[in-house]
């Protein structure tokens, strides 16, 4: 069995999309996904899988009303180790995975980027440097539509999860 990571999107956000972790544990156990854990309260699963990465998407996409997200444990210990802005602060530096490969052409498309914001393109990720905090930010990513975004120290914490 491999141990994966569901991001979910828009769950438990700004008042939308509201989920317990409990039942959200439930539903992943009822897809039979095995050692099922949450991680805060903003749709993030840990579990292991005979699955691979499109049937767990399927299986849990056929019980929520939401877009996910998979990475196994190995991938988002990558993602942290690709972290292109490792001497920022972590509630400075954002993770959007997406479901495709991202090209270098998705952040052409980004706009209202203020000097002290930087943008990397990963795997299938973009990572996204706020130089004075994402609140104060007016950059619009239109590729982020289609992903989810956590922060840097969420992303080390579920790598931890999902790799031991």
């Amino acid at each position: 069995m491999m141990w994966f990571v569901a991001l979910l999107r828009a769950v438990n956000v700004g008042g939308t999309g509201k989920l317990a972790m409990s039942e959200l544990r439930a539903i992943c156990e009822d897809a039979g996904l095995d050692a099922v854990q949450t991680y805060i309260a903003s749709g993030n699963v840990v579990f292991r899988s005979d699955l691979d990465e499109a049937a767990i998407k399927a299986a849990l996409q056929d019980r929520l009303a939401t877009g996910i997200l998979v990475r196994t444990g190995p991938e988002l210990a990558e993602i942290l180790d690709a972290n292109p802005f490792r001497q920022a602060p972590g509630n400075r530096v954002t993770v959007i995975f997406l479901d495709e490969p991202a090209s270098p052409g998705l952040l052409d498309q980004v706009t209202g980027r203020a000097d002290d914001e930087q943008l990397r393109i990963g795997r299938r990720e973009i990572y996204v440097h706020y130089g004075s905090g994402i609140g104060a930010s007016k950059l619009r990513i239109p590729a982020a539509a289609r992903g989810t975004a956590r922060n840097i120290n969420t992303v080390a914490r579920l790598a931890a999860m999902a790799c031991g």
